[in-house]
C-alpha cells in the first residue's frame, strides 16, 4: 500500500505542476510577431523609398549585413555610409515573402524569399534578383525588435 500512496502522490505533484511552465503566452508571441512585422515594414519601406535616414535610424551598432560577393558590412559608420550610397545611386523595388518567423525569448529569425529590382538613378537598365534571406532580430528593452543580421543570396550565380 505504501508504494501505491507514493505513486499517487507523485501523480498529484505532476498534475499540480503541469500548468506551471514558463512558456510565453500566445498573446505575447502575437505581440512580438507583430512588432517584428512592423519593423520589417518600416525597413522595407525605407529601402523602396530610398530613405537613407530611416534605414540609419533602424540600424543598431552591432547590425551585420552579409551581401553575396561582398565583404561583411559591420560597424555603424560603414552601414550608414552604405545606406546613403544606395539611396543616392539607385532606385530599388524590393518585395519580401516571409516563410517562417521563429521567436525564442529575446532573439528571433525570419527566413523567406525576396525579389529586388535595382536601377541606377543615372539611367540604364535595372537588374532583378530573386533569392532567399535569413534575418536575425533582437528584442529591445522597450519591447520593440531590431534586426541584427541581414543575410541574403540570389537564386542564380552572379555573372561577373
Amino acid at each position: 500500500m505504501t508504494g501505491y500512496r507514493i505513486a499517487l502522490a507523485a501523480v498529484a505533484v505532476l498534475v499540480g505542476t503541469a500548468g506551471c511552465t514558463t512558456t510565453p503566452s500566445q498573446s505575447a508571441h502575437a505581440q512580438d510577431l507583430a512588432a517584428i512585422e512592423a519593423f520589417n515594414k518600416r525597413y522595407l519601406g525605407a529601402i523602396n523609398d530610398g530613405d537613407a535616414n530611416t534605414l540609419i535610424a533602424l540600424t543598431v551598432p552591432d547590425h551585420l549585413m552579409m551581401i553575396p560577393g561582398q565583404p561583411l558590412i559591420s560597424g555603424k559608420e560603414r552601414l550608414d555610409a552604405s545606406s546613403r550610397r544606395m539611396a543616392e545611386q539607385f532606385n530599388i523595388r524590393e518585395t519580401w515573402d516571409p516563410i517562417e518567423t521563429v521567436i525564442d525569448g529575446s532573439l528571433a529569425y525570419t527566413r523567406g524569399t525576396f525579389s529586388t529590382t535595382v536601377a541606377p538613378k543615372s539611367g540604364g537598365a535595372g537588374r532583378t534578383t530573386d533569392g532567399k534571406f535569413l534575418r536575425i532580430y533582437r528584442k529591445q528593452p522597450d519591447g520593440s525588435w531590431t534586426m541584427l543580421i541581414d543575410s541574403f543570396s540570389g537564386d542564380k550565380a552572379d555573372a561577373r
